[in-house]
């Protein structure tokens, strides 16, 4: 056994431990997350969709979460409209190269965006480019607009409807709090919207 390599476990997942259990002493950031929770449920029942955007492992959580909503997250259901926008590639590349990388999320969120759906874009440090354009489209269109951030909330914070802000600005730990609230929000919203399936 390598003394040192458990050393180094044991204090990731610590840290880790540390992150959600601020998260959890935050009355503010737990009503947050309740709230968001609500707006995708009246979202969803009002015909609506959610939109996800973020870059490397945002890019994955925001996948992720957008498959638990359009699949299935504890028990069978109806799909829900959610979708991350970074999946098609040949879209993605298209853009990158006929424009700008900052480009990519805004073209899409003007193109299936629509007043009173949702766009959460994900971001660590709340400063990305093409994810802030984004959230500006969503703005005008008449959107909700979401953000999940590390601590500051970077540029976002000034521009989201809604930022949940996670305590800390370690990316690793941040990042693995985005997809605990994900899985979090998941359940709230397949819970309320199909609670007769539920048994």
């Amino acid at each position: 056994m390598n003394n040192n390599l458990i050393s180094d476990i044991k204090k990731s997942i610590s840290e880790s431990i540390q992150v959600k259990q601020n998260i959890l002493e935050n009355p503010d950031l737990l009503s947050k997350i309740s709230l968001v929770s609500q707006e995708i449920i009246n979202a969803f029942k009002n015909d609506k969709k959610v939109l996800f955007c973020g870059n490397g492992g945002s890019a994955a959580d925001a996948q992720h979460i957008a498959a638990e909503l359009s699949g299935r997250f504890y028990f069978d259901r109806e799909p829900l409209f959610a979708e991350a926008l970074h999946a098609n590639t040949s879209y993605l590349t298209a853009v990158a190269n006929d424009y700008s990388y900052d480009e990519v999320f805004s073209r899409l969120v003007k193109a299936k965006g629509r007043a009173g759906d949702i766009l959460i874009g994900i971001s660590t440090s709340g400063n990305s480019k093409n994810v802030i354009k984004a959230i500006e489209v969503a703005n005008e269109i008449g959107m909700i607009s979401v953000g999940m951030t590390g601590k500051t909330g970077g540029k976002m914070k000034d521009i989201c409807k809604h930022l949940i802000n996670v305590p800390s600005a370690d990316t690793p730990r941040i990042q693995e709090a985005h997809i605990m609230i994900g899985h979090i929000i998941c359940e709230i919203v397949e819970k309320v919207l199909f609670e007769k399936h539920n048994g």
